[in-house]
């Protein structure tokens, strides 16, 4: 046995100093065996801070072990099911159709077995109706179920149309409010001013045959349309003196605007009119020569002016007079 054996049965502990000079001494013996009556030296004479523990050799603890590593494998394929395919179920309106056509068929056996007098219905045909009102049931689960004791076919219950009646109050309000709608906008485009009547400028504002013309004159065949020049409210429609008829538009501002020699008035009094709409058509009533419109304006309804140059900040022309 060596000496590192005998020290390990020992169980005790070497110092290092003696330690090595048995290690120099085992050099001498040329692997010879050792002594048996050489043993080692008591445990208790320790020369040296330092020495082992005969029984103490180390092994790893739990924590520093490491697992052995993981060899990746192959994933395992799926195994492949046999061709089995499976068919759509049939669509709803399919199985509709089925139980129309079973209720058809029941029907026409009825029908069939009174017509040759036969009251007693056969228990296949019992039983081949029953299935019919069963199929009828499950495809048309909404129908009203048939009275008891009813063996005749039994109708499936259909909702007249709608009454639209119901709906014409709707409909009439909202036409009339697309109607008010189409109206704002139309007023938006309308202008400001526009000319009282189209024709021949044929006299002006001033001295005539040594009195005052107080407007102007525009010649035009009877029936001719007479526009409203500005925004206003009616204030006179019908008969005047001298202009047989008239009529006579309070604006916005208070100017008053006259239309005299007409032939018919359009408009009523107290009625509020726009620029550009029709109040009257041109006429030869009154102290006239012939058919024309004769035009006046008044400020703050008293005061006559010549209209040429109001109606020029209007953006208004007359054109050139003519005889």
């Amino acid at each position: 046995m060596s000496r590192r054996r005998a020290g390990r049965s020992e169980g005790g502990r070497i110092p290092v100093q003696q330690l090595l000079n048995n290690i120099q001494q085992t050099d001498s013996y040329s692997n010879s065996a050792w002594p048996e009556h050489d043993v080692w030296p008591e445990a208790d004479a320790v020369a040296d801070d330092f020495f082992w523990e005969s029984t103490n050799w180390w092994e790893p603890e739990e924590s520093d072990r490491q697992p052995p590593p993981e060899v990746p494998t192959a994933p395992a394929r799926r195994a492949k099911r046999g061709g089995a395919h499976r068919l759509p179920a049939p669509p709803a309106a399919l199985k509709g159709r089925a139980a129309i056509v079973a209720m058809a068929a029941g029907a026409a056996v009825v029908a069939t077995g009174q017509m040759f007098g036969n009251s007693d219905v056969k228990p296949a045909q019992t039983a081949d109706y029953q299935a019919v009102g069963q199929a009828r049931t499950i495809a048309l689960p909404d129908a009203a179920p048939p009275a008891q004791g009813d063996d005749s076919p039994q109708l499936l219950d259909a909702k007249g149309p709608v009454d639209i009646g119901q709906f014409s109050d709707l409909l009439h309000n909202g036409a009339e409010y697309a109607q008010e709608l189409a109206e704002q906008e139309a007023a938006k485009l309308r202008p400001l001013f526009t000319k009282f009547a189209s024709g021949t400028f044929t006299s002006g504002y001033g001295a005539r045959w040594g009195t005052l013309h107080p407007g102007v004159d525009v010649a035009a065949p009877i029936g001719t349309p007479i526009y409203a020049v500005e925004d206003g409210t009616v204030i006179d429609a019908g008969p005047a003196a001298g202009f047989g008829m008239w009529v006579r538009v309070r604006g916005d501002d208070g100017t008053v605007t006259v239309y005299g020699h007409i032939n018919t008035a359009l408009v009523s009094v107290g009625e509020h009119v726009l620029a550009g709409d029709e109040i009257a058509t041109v006429g030869n009533r009154g102290e006239s020569t012939g058919p024309h419109c004769h035009f006046e304006v008044w400020l703050n309804g008293t005061n006559r002016i010549d209209p040429i140059p109001w109606l020029a900040t209007r953006g208004i022309s007359l054109g050139p007079e003519r005889d």
